[in-house]
């Protein structure tokens, strides 16, 4: 598989963004709440993945002193999931991946620190016109029972949680083998939001066991979503710079969005103003990647 990825890197890494445009989708049909459905797609995806590391025989041989930077990482991407699909839940599977989309942009004011690199003066102005663009679309707002601004709220805390784990990846790929560094940051998300569940006394996971329906679904995030994609992102990200990853996941929203009207049109039809926001936003993370790609 990991020679395909190398061959194949730039068609391997849209195939895995397609597969990425259904998490939202399958975080809507699931019926739990976003504590415990997180909850059950990390202990399941590593799950899945410790009985990989098991047959391959490299249970043992994880570096222990990355084991606990790691573990903060995954501790990270279990946050990212939870605001992720409490923006779905309390707005919809559109304004979730749209403010996805700004991961980008938070990537571009973060990467100087990771990398002391100097910010550049167009990356401002582009964060300037996309937050121009949010508040645009959250003083539009449709009148609706859903929440949009705790949406928009949520779905932008999930975005710089998305680009502060992918920058932090990219300090690990070249060290440790991808289905080793996702086993571990999949066991440090099952520890964040079990410290969560205990902290709000939240017995959802002992009370409400999963439907066949919520079950199936879960698996499906888990093993194909969750697991798979992960060891394939970090895989292509031995061949592929980290903004290169965070730029093609940009397109998600695209993917997501077109679904989404197509299985949940009474939900997710939103009003003019967000998909001039929303168009302006692409054509900013877009154009933010032509003049990267130049340089």
């Amino acid at each position: 598989m990991y020679d395909i990825i190398k061959k194949h890197k730039l068609l391997s890494l849209h195939l895995m963004v397609v597969i990425l445009g259904f998490t939202g989708i399958l975080g809507k049909l699931i019926s739990l709440n976003s504590l415990p459905l997180v909850w059950y797609r990390m202990t399941i995806a590593f799950l899945i993945l410790l009985m990989v590391m098991i047959f391959k025989k490299t249970i043992l041989k994880i570096d222990k002193r990355n084991f606990i930077p790691l573990l903060g990482a995954g501790m990270i991407v279990g946050l990212h999931w939870l605001f992720f699909f409490e923006s779905i839940k309390v707005a919809n599977i559109s304004i979730a991946v749209i403010c996805l989309s700004t991961s980008s942009l938070f990537s571009a004011f973060l990467e100087p620190i990771f990398f002391k690199r100097k910010l550049l003066k167009y990356e401002v102005l582009f964060g300037m016109i996309v937050l121009a663009s949010l508040s645009y679309m959250l003083y539009e707002k449709p009148s609706s029972d859903m929440n949009f601004t705790l949406g928009y709220t949520y779905g932008i805390i999930s975005a710089f949680l998305a680009t502060l784990f992918t920058l932090i990846n990219g300090k690990f790929i070249n060290k440790i083998d991808a289905t080793e560094i996702t086993t571990i940051e999949m066991l440090g998300g099952v520890i964040i939001i079990s410290i969560i569940l205990l902290i709000n006394q939240d017995i959802s996971i002992v009370n409400n066991i999963p439907s066949i329906n919520d079950l199936f679904y879960l698996i499906l995030l888990s093993s194909i979503c969750t697991a798979a994609v992960f060891v394939w992102m970090i895989e292509i990200m031995r061949y592929i710079t980290p903004y290169a990853v965070i730029m093609a996941v940009n397109l998600e929203p695209i993917y997501s969005i077109i679904l989404a009207l197509f299985l949940f049109n009474k939900t997710e039809s939103m009003n003019f103003s967000f998909y001039i926001g929303s168009s302006v936003i692409l054509l900013i993370v877009f154009l933010d990647g032509y003049i990267k790609n130049r340089k």
